[in-house]
């Protein structure tokens, strides 16, 4: 790319930084990304896909697969403590966690493709919202306008601070862990406080999960975890005995089998506690990822088109424990999903300090520009 495209695609990136908007409210960042797509005259263009969802696709003459490269849509609501004259104006609200420099790679590949048209299939450039809450990737597949392009492959990436600038990271298999959010209500019988032994109180059985759960994933045989967020009992009125409670979890594995086994083992465990202590028991569950799996084939594209570019690469041995809905793709096609070093110096994603390196947004462009290659020139 022209240092001038790449003044653009950072232009554009810190504009989208100065926007934030969380899941579901994406509306502003979707017509910033429609109004920059305007001069790069796709052949088709799909709209409010699973909420603000918007998608680009560009067709070869001749026939062949479909590719979709994708990006998120959605902040975090985390305020932006950046001094950088791009900050966040929108408060309590940041792009935190990179999203405005995959946006601005993807536009970037947008721009190669207008200026050099795939000869063969279709490459659709999809801008999902929704990610950070694990809904707006299922949101997309159940769009029907998903079916116009359902691709053969997809491909995305998240940038990863900590590591060095540029180096892309990736894996065979499992790349990012499968998670979910688990909200356990558990109801007794509210009681005055001078008379506790007139109610049924939740308070031992709620100690009794919050210590229990943790120790699920130690009898397991594969990588589990399950990390308690959040707990409430009874309001604060001190003339009340309380007779509810709740507690939050988020449980989490490398795959899709083992989280599922670990649902079940902390249902069980749920219904047992609740049952010794007379208390009635809810489950409901929120948030929740699907396991990230690199096909072996797609994978390969990814790594080949590292190598012809001369990037560093780096093969982790266990899958990342965040989570990332694109593995919701996974389920329907061939993807990988990679990551691109940010730079060892860099804050931790989700930290409030937390900005994008602009550095490596070229980069980014070319791994996916090189991929395409393999079908669609």
């Amino acid at each position: 790319m022209t240092q001038k495209e790449l003044k653009s695609l950072t232009d554009f990136r810190r504009k989208l930084h100065q926007y934030p908007e969380l899941s579901h409210e994406e509306k502003g960042t979707a017509k910033m990304v429609k109004d920059f797509f305007q001069a790069l005259d796709p052949a088709k263009k799909f709209e409010n896909l699973g909420g603000h969802g918007i998608a680009f696709q560009f067709d070869g003459k001749e026939a062949g697969p479909t590719t979709m490269i994708r990006c998120e849509l959605d902040g975090l609501p985390i305020e932006d403590l950046s001094e950088s004259k791009h900050a966040s104006k929108n408060d309590g609200k940041s792009h935190t966690c990179g999203h405005d420099g995959h946006m601005a790679i993807v536009a970037g590949v947008g721009v190669h493709l207008f200026q050099h048209p795939p000869e063969k299939g279709k490459v659709v450039l999809l801008f999902q919202p929704a990610e950070e809450t694990g809904e707006g990737a299922e949101k997309v597949i159940n769009d029907k306008t998903y079916q116009d392009f359902k691709p053969d492959y997809a491909f995305a990436l998240h940038n990863l601070p900590g590591y060095p600038e540029n180096q892309v990271v990736i894996k065979k298999g499992s790349f990012a862990a499968a998670s979910t959010g688990m909200i356990i209500k558990l109801t007794g019988k509210t009681s005055h406080a001078a008379h506790p032994e007139d109610g049924i109180s939740p308070s031992l059985a709620m100690s009794t999960l919050m210590v229990g759960l943790p120790l699920l994933p130690e009898s397991m045989k594969n990588f589990a975890l399950t990390t308690v967020v959040h707990a409430q009992l009874g309001k604060r009125a001190f003339g009340t005995a309380p007779g509810d409670a709740t507690i939050m979890a988020t449980l989490r594995s490398h795959d899709n089998e083992t989280l599922a086994d670990l649902r079940s083992y902390s249902e069980a465990l749920v219904h047992k506690v609740a049952e010794e202590n007379k208390l009635k028991a809810e489950i409901s569950y929120t948030e929740s990822f699907a396991a990230t799996e690199n096909s072996e084939e797609a994978y390969k594209l990814v790594k080949e088109a590292a190598k012809r570019l001369k990037l560093k690469t780096k093969n982790i041995r266990l899958p990342f424990r965040w989570s990332e809905d694109f593995g919701h793709f996974s389920k329907e096609t061939k993807t990988a999903l990679f990551g691109l070093g940010a730079g060892k110096k860099q804050p931790q994603l989700h930290e409030p300090t937390y900005d994008f390196p602009d550095e490596i947004i070229g980069t980014g462009v070319g791994i996916f520009i090189e991929t395409l290659k393999e079908f669609h020139y």
